[in-house]
C-alpha cells in the first residue's frame, strides 16, 4: 500500500525493510560479536548485553572469548572461574546459567548450539528473545528479537498506546515484525531494529528523528506524540534494605564469605554484613557478644548498591583484629590477602567500594612492611 504524508497506512511496519536495512549498512556500530557471528558468539554477547550497555559489555566478551573460546572450554569450567570472569557484569546468574547451557549444549548438541528455536529456548537462560536473537542473526531464521528497543520504535511507528510490558502486545509486535522481515536478512533486520532504538529512537531523552531512516513512517512522529508513547506501566518503587559492612583485617589478610542460600549474590563471594546501619559503638557490641577481640574500628563512607526491585543502604567499618577468627560462625569463610581479591575471588559490584578500600589498605599494609 503507498502511503504520504497525509494518509499512513494502518501498519507503517510494511514499509520498514528497504530504508532500514540501507541504514544500517552505512551506520550499525562496529562490534566484535558482529564481525564474526557464529552461534556462540551471538550467544554469549546476548547474554552479557542484557540489561548492561554495549561499551560496558566490549572488553568482557573480549575476555570471555579469550579464555572460553568455545562451549566445551566455558562447559570445562570451575562456575568460580566463570563468575571472576563475569566480575563487575553484574546479574551473576546469567554467568550461572550460560555455564549450565554450556555444559547442556556439550552432553545434547556435542558441543554445536542448536538451530532450531525450540532447542534453543529450552536452554538454562535463553528466553524468547535470546532465542530469536541466535536463530535469526547466526542462522538467518525468521523469528523477531522483541526487546525494549524494539517496542519503543514499534509502537511509535504506530503511534501504538499499548502497553509495551504486556505479553500480549510483544506476540503482536512479533507476529507483525515476523511478516515483513526479508527472507535473506533476518538477522540483520533485527540487528537494525535494536540498533536504531539503541541510537536513534533512543529510551532516554528525545528521540533523533532528524537521523531516522523511519522518520516518513513514523505515525507518533507526524501526530505529535513522540512524548507520549510508548506507554509503558509506572515503575514500582524499590525497596530499601540496610546493612552494615565489615572490613576484618589480620595479618594483611582479610575475611570473605561465600553467600549460601538463595536470594541475591547467592554463591558468590562477599565482605561479612550484618542488617541494619551500626553505629561504631553497635559494632564494638556485636564484636563483643561474639568474643572477637579488636584493637581498632575505622568508620569508612557510606555506599548504595541498586538492584532490579532492591536498594542495599551500606554502612561499613574496617575492623582490626586480633587473630584469625571464624568472624560470625561461617562454614564459607576464608581469609585473603589482596591479590587473592585480585585474581581468585569474585567480588560483586555491589560491594566495589569496600572491595576497593580494602585491596588499597592491603596493598599500603604490604609495602609498608616491605
Amino acid at each position: 500500500m503507498k502511503q504520504n504524508k497525509n494518509n499512513q497506512s494502518d501498519n507503517p511496519t510494511n514499509l520498514i525493510p528497504i530504508p532500514l536495512l540501507n541504514w544500517y549498512d552505512h551506520n550499525a556500530r562496529i562490534l566484535s560479536w558482529r564481525s564474526e557471528p557464529t552461534p556462540y558468539r551471538v550467544w554469549v554477547s546476548e547474554i552479557m548485553l542484557q540489561q548492561t550497555r554495549v561499551e560496558a559489555v566490549k572488553p568482557y566478551f573480549e575476555r570471555f572469548m579469550q579464555t572460553f573460546p568455545d562451549p566445551a572450554a566455558l562447559a570445562n569450567a570451575d562456575l568460580q572461574t566463570v563468575y571472576k570472569l563475569w566480575e563487575g557484569l553484574g546479574y551473576y546468574s546469567r554467568a550461572k546459567n550460560l555455564h549450565s547451557a554450556a555444559q547442556r549444549v556439550v552432553s545434547d548438541f556435542a558441543g554445536q548450539i542448536p538451530d532450531q528455536y525450540e532447542e534453543l529456548i529450552a536452554l538454562p537462560g535463553i528466553g524468547e528473545y535470546t532465542a530469536a536473537a541466535i536463530a535469526s542473526i547466526a542462522y538467518n531464521k525468521k523469528y523477531a528479537v522483541v526487546d525494549g528497543n524494539v517496542l519503543r520504535v514499534v509502537s511509535r511507528l504506530m503511534a501504538s498506546r499499548e502497553d509495551i510490558s504486556k505479553a500480549k502486545v510483544k506476540k503482536e509486535f512479533r507476529f507483525m515484525l515476523e511478516q515483513v522481515m526479508p527472507d535473506t536478512r533476518a538477522g540483520d533486520f533485527n540487528q537494525a531494529m535494536m540498533e536504531l532504538g539503541a541510537t536513534v529512537c533512543v529510551p532516554n531523552g528525545m528521540p533523533l528523528c532528524e537521523k531516522c531512516p523511519l522518520a516518513e513512517l513514523c505515525e507518533a512522529k507526524r501526530r505529535n506524540l513522540i512524548e507520549e508513547i510508548p506507554v509503558k506501566p509506572e515503575k514500582k518503587k524499590r525497596r530499601i534494605e540496610e546493612y552494615t559492612i565489615l572490613l576484618f583485617v589480620c595479618d594483611n589478610r582479610t575475611a570473605i564469605a561465600k553467600r549460601l542460600g538463595k536470594g541475591l549474590l547467592e554463591g558468590l563471594w562477599g565482605f561479612p554484613m550484618t542488617e541494619g546501619s551500626l553505629e561504631e559503638k553497635q559494632v564494638g557490641k556485636l564484636l563483643e557478644s561474639k568474643q572477637v577481640q579488636f584493637d581498632h574500628i575505622t568508620p569508612l563512607q557510606p555506599a548504595k548498591h541498586i538492584f532490579t526491585h532492591v536498594e542495599w543502604h551500606m554502612k561499613g567499618y574496617l575492623i582490626e583484629i586480633t587473630k584469625f577468627y571464624d568472624v560470625f560462625d561461617s562454614d564459607s569463610l576464608v581469609w585473603t590477602d589482596a591479590e587473592g581479591l585480585e585474581k581468585t575471588f569474585p567480588i560483586p559490584n555491589a560491594f566495589s567500594v569496600y572491595n576497593k578500600i580494602i585491596k588499597q589498605y592491603l596493598n599500603e599494609q604490604t609495602d609498608n612492611i616491605k
